[in-house]
């Protein structure tokens, strides 16, 4: 039987993303919420507008060989002015590091994915921090021997595409940093 790898509270909220470089030690167990975006390294991304003349917009963003597709949804977001979204996502990857939050270092530790692996899900959301976009995604990948991984997404190298499915929220969202665990999470109250 296969043998199924569970990681706890695969949905955990966001630290502080998109604020600064992707500057961790790589062969650090564990990286700083604020340290846990790589930037700029998804140079054949393409984006699709599914709904041409609709308020709230949809797109098709997809990622070919070799785009890291953190990065890249935070240049989407940016580039396309997304204020407040919700995505879904599937497809394939050659590597990838998840984390897993620890509440008591306040810090991702980091779930390193070797190998080519299908994505079996990511879903994640888009979000306004001081006035810039925060992407905040979490996906399920699986090995060859059909067991599977999963996380917080730190960073995920396409290969050979991930297709991610975007929509537009009506309203935007707004975070609010947490000093009791360093995260920015989503505040329903903030306008």
């Amino acid at each position: 039987m296969t043998r199924i790898k569970r990681v706890g509270c695969v949905f955990i909220l966001i630290g502080i993303a998109g604020l600064t470089g992707y500057s961790q030690d790589k062969g650090s167990e564990y990286v700083a919420p604020s340290e846990a975006v790589p930037r700029g390294k998804a140079p054949k991304m393409q984006v699709q507008l599914l709904n041409p003349g609709e308020p709230t917009k949809q797109y098709a963003v997809i990622f070919y060989q070799g785009d890291e597709a953190f990065s890249g949804l935070l240049e989407f977001a940016e580039k396309y002015h997304v204020t407040s979204a919700h995505f879904t996502a599937v497809g394939a990857l050659n590597g990838a590091t998840l984390g897993w939050f620890d509440p008591q270092r306040k810090m991702y530790k980091k779930i390193p994915i070797n190998g080519q692996h299908e994505v079996i899900g990511m879903s994640g959301d888009i979000a306004l921090y001081q006035g810039k976009p925060v992407v905040h995604t979490h996906m399920v990948v699986g090995s060859p021997d059909g067991t599977t991984r999963g996380g917080h997404v730190l960073e995920a190298h396409v290969s050979p595409t991930l297709e991610v499915m975007v929509a537009e929220d009506p309203v935007t969202m707004q975070k609010r940093f947490d000093p009791a665990t360093d995260l920015t999470l989503i505040d329903p109250t903030l306008k």
